[in-house]
């Protein structure tokens, strides 16, 4: 029966947030895999907790405040309150939990088995037991601050995803509560020594134990390991911004230093200890529904230390490789002018973009760089050579977007750095966060102007670079370059309303742009095609004009890792749409927008997903694929992907996904593919190894 909500057809979407526990429970089914090594599924254990605590501090924390400001507003894609999209995901969060607990036994009992054990303190006995208790006492306790809570010693802040062990004591008749805080200075883990394997017990554990000698005029009754979840989603209100405001970047920090007093969303209770945890919700202002009884850790982060040295439990090793087509005897300036060259991360390494921003600080025909700034590593190359270019005399212009979430305080030190080192610092447009990945040097040479354009879907960031499936276009087509000269310029003076010959750019031009291609394919009617590969599908229009699409005989290919608001396979709505989702090894995050077949297809990379939020709050880019060659190797590629038969999961007309079945088929996994077969983009290379060969061949055979 077809449901309708101001407008909107509700038959062929579905809510985001529940689509997104979706995505998260096949981040778990990783971590329940058997063909996934031992110490890689406790890893997607960890991310599957990761993510759902930030799901919980940042939507939960989203719809509990609508559900106060604007309780009747109803979600466009489902028709659900925010207080009934509440109760949805309340009802589904803990069967999640509940896989992940029996996931994490299951793993420690074979990781035990491989000789990495992790010790319960009752256990302990002799020489293991008193060196657990002189650790507690001489590296634990003196860390330590104890509280009571009695009309004397008020309950305290509990710090947002910080650990506590808590307790219910008794003094005779006098029932109060205690709570200590697990130190962050401390490790997590504590190693006991041994000769054979790795025994470890964790630190909150140990001064779990020890509570008795904590309070020690107290007994503990009830005791347990506490960890609290709060609303994370920070904001700059508009009016914060005005004349009288101080400072951008002093205002943001402000506002992070206030992101661990939020209200509480959610409480774990490691241990099935129901009073303590009905008195603490009760201090937290929790209902019953808020509060979850765990059987293994709430915070899993330290499963990327244990045992590194197990080669065997691990992935085998994989290092990125830079394109033989590119050598180091020529700069990357001319290589670039030959040829446009594509990065394809976590498979080529970042280092050739790398040496095109160093080259670029020392070479003295480069007036300018224009960069925009997202997430950066820790220990940030791109910014250690921007930081050369401005100390070389180069105009260095950095538009560093403060409210990427989680980085806020990094993006705030780096600011620091480069504005202290002479780099003209701006910032994201108020209302609008700067989410494009763009680079642009000038050169001046015998007095011409030329430019080399970047563009990629990913983040400048080192680290995410080989963990991340994201492109990197470096390009000397001269048009390309007139286009980021111009939007550098307009972002340096506020101008979101620009239209580009060749870029699509969010917020004013890139989704009428992606209406328009869809709707050229709409004109084929059963002759169009459409593949589109990004991490989220949520915004409404775009999901409509795809069921138009649909409609009219356009075969249409969703890959989308993460959220997607629209049902395939729904009779006269989306028939003609499949979605298909990868999740393995590395994170599914480059976005690609390809329309038509053969030599009229256009393909586009970009930083944006089909999200409300990208569409229209986002200073978002798309840049065109000009090379045939690159053209070729795109399809391919999203054919490959499309038979992936290993990793992949469709996404069924009810909402839930199923493992792509092989039908006596070869294994098909894209990313082992491009793992075994190292990428070469030049025509000469590709007939030197054989790759479309290669890959003809297994197009024929499947």
């Amino acid at each position: 029966m077809e449901r309708v909500y101001q407008n909107n057809d509700l038959s062929y979407t579905q809510n985001r947030e529940l689509s997104w526990l979706q995505f998260d429970l096949r981040v778990l089914e990783e971590a329940e895999n058997e063909e996934v090594p031992l110490l890689e599924r406790l890893r997607f254990a960890s991310i599957f907790t990761t993510n759902l605590d930030e799901f919980l501090m940042v939507r939960v924390g989203t719809l509990i405040d609508l559900s106060i400001v604007e309780p009747d507003e109803r979600d466009n894609k489902s028709g659900l309150t925010p207080a009934e999209q509440l109760a949805r995901i309340y009802e589904a969060v803990p069967p999640m939990l509940r896989r992940r607990e029996k996931a994490y036994a299951h793993i420690m009992k074979q990781l035990n088995k491989q000789g990495i054990t992790e010790v319960d303190i009752s256990e302990l006995k002799g020489k293991e037991e008193a060196f657990v208790q002189e650790y507690f006492d001489k590296n634990i306790r003196p860390l330590l601050c104890p509280q009571i809570i009695d009309r004397s010693h008020p309950f305290p802040h509990l710090k947002n995803k910080a650990l506590y062990a808590a307790a219910l004591l008794r003094a005779g008749e006098k029932k109060i509560l205690g709570i200590v805080g697990v130190p962050d200075a401390l490790p997590a883990l504590v190693y006991l020594p041994t000769e054979k394997g790795v025994r470890f017990l964790r630190t909150e554990r140990i001064v779990l134990e020890n509570l008795n000698r904590i309070f020690k005029i107290y007994t503990a009754e009830e005791q347990a390991i506490i960890c609290v979840t709060r609303n994370a989603d920070i904001s700059l209100e508009h009016d914060e911004m005005g004349e009288e405001a101080p400072d951008y970047r002093e205002q943001m920090s402000k506002l992070l230093r206030a992101r661990d007093r939020l209200a509480p969303v959610w409480l774990e209770v490691e241990g099935n200890t129901h009073k303590l945890g009905k008195l603490l919700a009760e201090k937290l202002g929790l209902k019953k529904y808020q509060v979850y009884y765990a059987k293994c850790p709430a915070v899993l982060s330290w499963a990327y230390q244990l045992a590194e040295d197990r080669k065997d439990l691990l992935y085998p090793a994989f290092h990125s490789q830079k394109p033989t087509y590119l050598t180091e005897d020529m700069p990357m300036k001319q290589q670039i002018r030959q040829r446009d060259i594509l990065l394809f991360y976590p498979y080529h390494s970042m280092q050739p973009f790398l040496n095109l921003l160093k080259e670029a600080a020392w070479d003295k025909s480069v007036v300018s760089i224009n960069i925009t700034l997202y997430r950066l590593a820790r220990n940030s190359q791109v910014v250690k050579y921007l930081v050369e270019a401005a100390e070389n005399g180069k105009n260095v212009t950095v538009l560093v977007e403060l409210r990427a979430r989680f980085d806020e305080k990094n993006n705030i030190e780096w600011a620091k750095v480069l504005e202290e080192a002479g780099c003209r610092i701006v910032y994201g447009q108020e209302g609008f966060k700067c989410h494009s990945k763009i680079c642009l040097i000038t050169y001046q040479e015998r007095n011409t102007i030329s430019y080399i354009t970047q563009i990629g879907t990913g983040n400048y960031n080192e680290k995410t670079a080989g963990l991340y499936t994201d492109f990197c276009l470096m390009s000397a087509n001269e048009e390309l370059g007139q286009n980021a000269a111009a939007f550098f310029s307009n972002m340096l003076i506020g101008n979101l309303e620009e239209s580009y010959s060749r870029l699509l750019i969010a917020p004013y031009d890139m989704k009428k742009g992606l209406l328009r291609l869809i709707d050229n394919e709409i004109a084929k009617g059963k002759n169009g095609r459409i593949i589109i590969k990004t991490n989220s599908i949520t915004e409404r229009d775009l999901i409509d004009k795809l069921s138009e699409a649909s409609c009219a005989g356009v075969q249409i290919d969703l890959i989308v890792r993460g959220i997607c608001c629209i049902l395939p396979g729904i009779p006269e709505k989306t028939e003609n749409i499949r979605v298909t989702s990868i999740v393995g090894r590395f994170l599914e995050h480059s976005r690609i927008y390809c329309f038509g077949k053969g030599e009229a297809r256009q393909i586009y990379i970009s930083s944006a997903d089909i999200m409300t939020r990208n569409q229209q709050r986002r200073v978002e880019i798309a840049a065109p694929i000009l090379s045939k060659e690159h053209k070729d190797w795109f399809s391919f590629y999203l054919d490959l992907i499309l038979m992936d038969n290993v990793k992949a999961r469709e996404l069924t007309s009810l909402g839930t996904y199923v493992k792509k079945g092989k039908n006596g088929r070869d294994k098909i996994g894209v990313q082992q593919y491009y793992i075994d077969h190292p990428i070469q983009f030049a025509k000469s290379e590709i007939q030197k190894n054989g790759f479309l060969w290669r890959l003809e061949r297994l197009l024929a055979r499947v």
